[in-house]
């Protein structure tokens, strides 16, 4: 049976050790390891990257985010297998490819101001459109554990159904309720929701049919959520939602840690 993996994308900010600690602790509740992963930008520039008189060099200072990322996780989870590197390359290429062999991809963001809120770097959108697995955008401040529940946005496309079993997933193993907010068009047709009713957990699921603009009614359920799910590129409401208003609205106002199901992880899953 092969062994899970939890990816975690580190810059050696410190907005990254809420990353860090929500990936240990997802790693050490899927009883998975966890990976560390640095993307060296600098090998793309002709620069030098060695040792110098006055400084150790950039790739010694790619090697010291590594170290102080593992030093960092095993705080958090002494008792998981954790390993860290630093691979050449930007971050978007390098954590996609990461995501053919991880079973999650956790990112950091940052704040921007109090007016701006966050911000979700090019690679956490690229990777929300397009990596082979989910990916998990945390914010940087507070406690990323806290909430009281999973909320899971529904609108019946495959990606939907994706974010729904990996919601309900995650609800299990950190025991917490599910709450699936179904946001319809007024006229629409609600015959997609059977499947939600007839699924197996169903008695453990809370779910809420609402009409209107998809992002605000997602924010407004999931103030108390500890991990809001959506499935990108749905129909309906969240159609295009990794590029369009929806997704850019979940991503960087959120008050929790989104997960984003990609499509291509929807169909290789």
């Amino acid at each position: 049976m092969r062994t899970q993996r939890v990816v975690v994308g580190i810059d050696g900010r410190q907005d990254c050790e809420n990353a860090i600690r929500w990936g240990a602790a997802e790693a050490a509740a899927r009883g998975a390891e966890l990976h560390l992963v640095h993307a060296f930008v600098w090998a793309e520039f002709r620069v030098p990257l060695g040792p110098s008189e006055v400084a150790p060099g950039l790739r010694a200072q790619a090697e010291t985010i590594v170290a102080d990322a593992v030093d960092l996780a095993r705080k958090f989870e002494p008792g998981i297998p954790i390993t860290g590197r630093s691979v050449d390359g930007f971050p978007a290429p390098v954590l996609l490819a990461e995501s053919q062999q991880a079973d999650v991809i956790v990112l950091g963001s940052r704040v921007a101001g109090r007016l701006l809120g966050l911000v979700v770097s090019s690679a956490g959108t690229e990777l929300s459109a397009n990596a082979q697995c989910p990916v998990v955008v945390v914010r940087p401040t507070d406690d990323a554990l806290t909430g009281s529940r999973v909320v899971i946005g529904y609108d019946g496309s495959r990606p939907a159904d994706a974010a729904v079993e990996f919601g309900l997933a995650y609800a299990r193993r950190h025991r917490l309720p599910a709450r699936i907010v179904a946001v319809l068009a007024e006229d629409e047709n609600r015959d997609h929701l059977l499947r939600i009713r007839q699924h197996a957990r169903a008695a453990d699921i809370e779910v809420v049919e609402v009409t209107g603009h998809p992002s605000e009614l997602l924010l407004e359920w999931s103030t108390d959520a500890q991990l809001l799910v959506v499935g990108s590129r749905g129909r309906g409401g969240f159609t295009g939602l990794v590029l369009g208003s929806v997704s850019q609205t979940m991503l960087h106002q959120s008050p929790c840690p989104v997960a984003v199901i990609p499509r291509a992880a929807a169909e290789v899953r």
